[in-house]
């Protein structure tokens, strides 16, 4: 296609492919849908569709008007990986695909140390031997564990994982500044981000797992769309404003703006190290009581919840001090709380026409 489109900072872009692994999750087509709408990048995805579904790349069609090529690959093959590789030439990788329920990793450790690592060592692998020199890490603020100052920034200590599943986001990052330590080649940034929340402003296109939902905005709109009888809160008892546990929300879309940003970052030469993290969150607190209530007013209805045992693996309270993302790379979140809750609402009830 011609090379007619801005990148996010106002500079004509630079051509080529971004390889999107994970593309067809919640963060992934996100990001797809904002690139596409917003650079001249081509896309590819690999995709296994073990929690998601090839419908997704009918809504990004259907959203951005282009198609998206996909892989279903599963990434610890590092055979069938390499095929792909080996069928395009990438100029970036941003990489989404890891497990990620909380509950289930404490559940079955082994399936997310096997899954999450060995994917990650196959693609630097891959990125090395093809010459794919710039490389996204989809990484969490769940690698800071539980903090005793707030808010966190990139000097905050990483703590003990709460999790099997923020221990892989610590190893993963190890891995990939060590990889990057010996080569050079090799640029690669960590994003640490918070909780994404929302569906794009469309309404058409959302979080959409196979599994049962089991972050708390689809828990929400689940309950609101009488899908699940009950909304049940994790822990009322713990040392915060309400006694329930307090994260920083962040529309799925600006989460998806900054991987563009950090992309275009690398593209540019603009880092001084070839790697380095960054925080991506909206530098507020709130707890799970208000985002419940936020739902509620934006929605018009209350909500049937109540309260139970705290889940294993939860950090009691975390928000992020992002200036560094808006220092180097002109990132900053645009989309409220009230947004976040309208958009998620309104995906909800498209949802089953999608």
């Amino acid at each position: 296609m011609k090379n007619n489109k801005k990148n996010k900072s106002g500079k004509v872009n630079l051509n080529g492919t971004i390889l999107i692994t994970g593309g067809s999750g919640y963060i992934g087509s996100h990001t797809i849908i904002e690139m596409l709408e917003n650079t001249s990048f081509d896309v590819v995805s690999i995709d296994n569709q073990s929690n998601s579904s090839t419908k997704t790349y009918k809504r990004i069609e259907k959203i951005t008007g282009r198609k998206v090529v996909n892989y279903s690959i599963d990434l610890c093959d590092k055979e069938k990986t390499e095929k792909v590789f080996k069928k395009h030439k990438f100029v970036g990788i941003i990489h989404f695909a890891a497990f990620k329920m909380v509950g289930e990793s404490v559940e079955q450790p082994l399936k997310y140390y096997r899954n999450n690592i060995l994917s990650l060592i196959n693609i630097l692998e891959l990125a090395n031997k093809y010459g794919v020199p710039n490389f996204i890490f989809s990484s969490s603020c769940s690698v800071y564990g539980n903090v005793a100052k707030l808010p966190v920034n990139e000097s905050t200590p990483i703590g003990n994982a709460e999790s099997p599943y923020a221990h892989t986001k610590q190893i993963g990052e190890k891995i990939i500044s060590d990889f990057c330590a010996v080569n050079k080649n090799i640029n690669a940034i960590a994003l640490r981000y918070f909780n994404p929340v929302g569906a794009h402003l469309s309404g058409l296109n959302g979080e959409d797992p196979i599994n049962k939902p089991n972050n708390l905005v689809p828990i929400i709109t689940a309950t609101a769309a009488g899908k699940l009888p009950k909304l049940t809160i994790h822990g009322n008892d713990y040392p915060t404003r309400d006694g329930t546990c307090i994260r920083d929300y962040i529309h799925v879309s600006d989460i998806g703006d900054a991987h563009i940003l950090a992309l275009e970052f690398l593209l540019n030469k603009k880092n001084k190290q070839n790697y380095c993290v960054y925080n991506l969150g909206s530098g507020n607190g709130v707890s799970v009581l208000e985002i419940i209530k936020a739902f509620e007013k934006v929605a018009g209805m209350k909500l049937n919840y109540g309260f139970g045992e705290r889940r294993a693996g939860d950090v009691v309270s975390i928000y992020s001090d992002s200036a560094k993302a808006l220092k180097d790379f002109g990132w900053k979140p645009k989309l409220s709380i009230e947004e976040m809750m309208t958009s998620a609402w309104k995906w909800e009830q498209n949802k089953n026409k999608s």
